[in-house]
C-alpha cells in the first residue's frame, strides 16, 4: 500500500476519522472560500451593487457546482468498496470510468448554465439593478465547470483511499492564485463581477491540473494510465446509479433555495444584499460539517467491502457525533462575532443589520442538519442512495416550497422565510434513520463472515 494511501479498516475510530476529515475541512471550505472571495471583493471594493449581483449568483452556482460534488460522492463509495474489498480490477476501471464521466458532466453543464443563466435569473425574479451583473458572472463562471468536475473526481478518489492532504494541497495553491487575481482584475484592471468570474475559472483549472497530474503519477492501484482512460459500462452505470441521485441531493437543495431566493427577491435590495452577505456562513459551516460525511461515506465503503459490521456502525455514529457538534460550536462562534464577520462583505450598517436577521436564526440551527446529512451519506456508502434521494425531495424540496406558500405567506416576515430549514432538516432526518436503520439490518444478513468475529491479527 502506498505511504500516502490508509486502510480505513483497521486501527482506532474516532482519531482517524478526525485526523481524515481535517484537511477536508480544510479544503471544503477553501472550495467555498473560491465564491467568498469574489463576493467579499467586489462587496468591499466594487459597492453593494456587484455585492448584490454576484450573491444573486450563490444558490444557482450551488446548484450546478452541487451535482458535480454529489457525482464526485458516488466515485468516492465504489472507490472505497473496491478499496476495502482488495478487488483491484473493478478500482482500475471505476477510477478510469468516473474520470470521464465527471469531465462529461462538467462541459455538459457549461452549455446549460452559459445557454440559460439569464432565463433562470429572470425566472427568480433578480432585481433590475442585478441582472445584467449576475448574468455576466454567471456566464463566465460556467466555463469553469468541467474544471471543477475533475477536481471532484480526483478529491474523492485521493479520499477513499484515505489521503485527504493532497487535495487539500492543490487547493490551497489555487485558492491563494484566486484571491490575488481577485485582487488585481477588481483593484489594478477596473472589473467587477467579469473580474472575480475570470479568477475563479482560472483558479479551478489550477486546481483541477494539480489533482489529475497527481493520479496520473500516483503509485497505486487507482492510478490513472491513459492507455486505461475509457467508459467500462458496468462501472459507468454504478457509477451514476449512485453519484445521478446524490448530485440531485445536492441540485434539490439549490432547486428549494431557488424559491427561498425567490422569497427574499420580495424584500428590498437591502434585505437581499444582507441575505447575499450572510449566506456565506452557510458555505462554510455546511462544508466543515460536509467533511464528516465525507468521512462517514469513506470508512463505511471501505469497511463494507471489508465486511466489517462494527465498524460500519461505529463509523456512522462517530461521524455524526462530530458534524453535529461541529455546527454547534461554530453557530455559536457566528452568533457573537455575526457583525464582524458580515463586515467582510459590506461597509453599509443597514445590510449589515438586515445579515444579522439571517444569521441570529440559523446559527441555532446549524448542527441538526448533521442528522439528515450524515444519515443521507451513510446509506450512500452502503451503495443505497436512490431512496434517501425520494426523501430529500419530498422534505427538504417539496415541505419547503409549501412552507413559502403556507407559512411564508401567511407571516410575510424575513423570520418565518428562515425557519424553514430546521423544521426539513428535522422531518426529513427522521424519514432518513428510520430508511438507513432498516437497510443496514438488510445489508449486514448478507455480509459473509469476515475476520472480525475471528481472532484478530492487527490491533483493532
Amino acid at each position: 500500500m502506498n505511504s500516502r494511501q490508509q486502510d480505513l479498516t483497521q486501527g482506532p475510530l474516532g482519531r482517524q476519522i478526525l485526523f481524515f476529515s481535517l484537511p477536508l475541512i480544510f479544503s471544503n471550505v477553501l472550495q467555498v472560500l473560491f465564491n467568498m472571495a469574489d463576493v467579499a471583493v467586489v462587496g468591499r471594493f466594487a459597492g453593494p451593487a456587484a455585492l448584490g449581483s454576484v450573491g444573486s449568483t450563490t444558490t444557482l452556482v450551488t446548484l450546478f457546482t452541487g451535482f458535480l460534488i454529489g457525482l464526485g460522492g458516488g466515485v468516492n463509495v465504489l472507490t472505497a468498496l473496491h478499496l476495502g474489498a482488495r478487488d483491484t480490477d473493478a478500482l482500475r476501471q471505476t477510477v478510469h470510468s468516473a474520470a470521464i464521466l465527471c469531465a462529461l458532466a462538467g462541459l455538459l453543464l457549461t452549455g446549460v448554465g452559459v445557454a440559460f443563466a439569464r432565463p433562470i435569473l429572470e425566472l427568480l425574479h433578480t432585481k433590475d439593478e442585478l441582472i445584467d451583473g449576475a448574468a455576466l458572472y454567471l456566464r463566465i463562471y460556467f466555463l469553469g465547470m468541467p474544471a471543477l468536475g475533475l477536481y471532484n473526481f480526483g478529491n474523492a478518489v485521493f479520499s477513499a483511499a484515505g489521503d485527504t492532504r493532497r487535495p487539500l494541497v492543490y487547493l490551497t495553491a489555487a485558492g491563494l492564485v484566486n484571491l490575488g487575481l481577485n485582487l488585481f482584475f477588481v483593484l489594478v484592471c477596473g472589473m467587477d463581477v467579469d473580474g472575480v468570474a475570470v479568477a475563479s475559472v482560472i483558479s479551478q483549472y489550477i486546481s483541477a491540473i494539480l489533482i489529475v497530474r497527481a493520479l496520473f503519477r500516483a503509485g497505486t492501484d487507482f492510478a490513472l494510465r491513459p492507455e486505461a482512460l475509457r467508459l467500462h459500462p458496468g462501472r459507468s452505470r454504478a457509477i451514476l446509479t449512485l453519484g445521478i441521485p446524490a448530485g440531485v441531493q445536492y441540485g434539490i437543495f439549490a432547486l428549494a433555495n431557488l424559491f427561498i431566493q425567490a422569497a427574499v427577491n420580495s424584500f428590498s435590495a437591502t434585505m437581499v444584499e444582507g441575505n447575499s452577505a450572510a449566506a456565506n456562513a452557510d458555505g462554510i459551516i455546511y462544508n466543515v460539517m460536509a467533511a464528516f460525511y465525507t468521512a462517514c461515506s469513506s470508512f463505511i465503503g471501505q469497511n463494507y467491502g471489508a465486511g466489517k459490521r462494527q465498524r460500519i456502525r461505529r463509523s456512522y455514529f462517530l461521524s455524526i457525533g462530530y458534524a453535529f457538534g461541529a455546527g454547534v460550536v461554530l453557530g455559536a462562534l457566528l452568533l457573537a462575532l455575526g457583525p464582524q464577520f458580515l463586515s467582510l462583505f459590506t461597509k453599509d450598517a443597514l445590510v449589515v443589520e438586515a445579515g444579522m436577521s439571517r444569521l441570529r436564526i440559523m446559527c441555532l440551527s446549524y448542527g441538526f442538519s448533521a442528522f439528515m446529512d450524515g444519515t443521507i451519506a451513510a446509506s450512500r456508502g452502503l451503495e443505497k442512495s436512490g431512496v434517501p434521494t425520494v426523501m430529500v425531495i419530498l422534505g427538504s424540496c417539496v415541505f419547503r416550497i409549501l412552507w413559502i406558500y403556507t407559512v411564508f405567506a401567511h407571516f410575510r416576515t424575513i423570520s418565518s422565510l428562515y425557519l424553514l430549514y430546521i423544521f426539513s432538516w428535522a422531518i426529513t432526518a427522521a424519514a432518513e434513520i428510520w430508511y438507513f436503520a432498516r437497510i443496514y439490518r438488510q445489508c449486514m444478513a448478507h455480509l459473509p463472515p469476515t475476520a472480525e468475529t475471528a481472532p484478530q491479527h492487527q490491533p483493532a
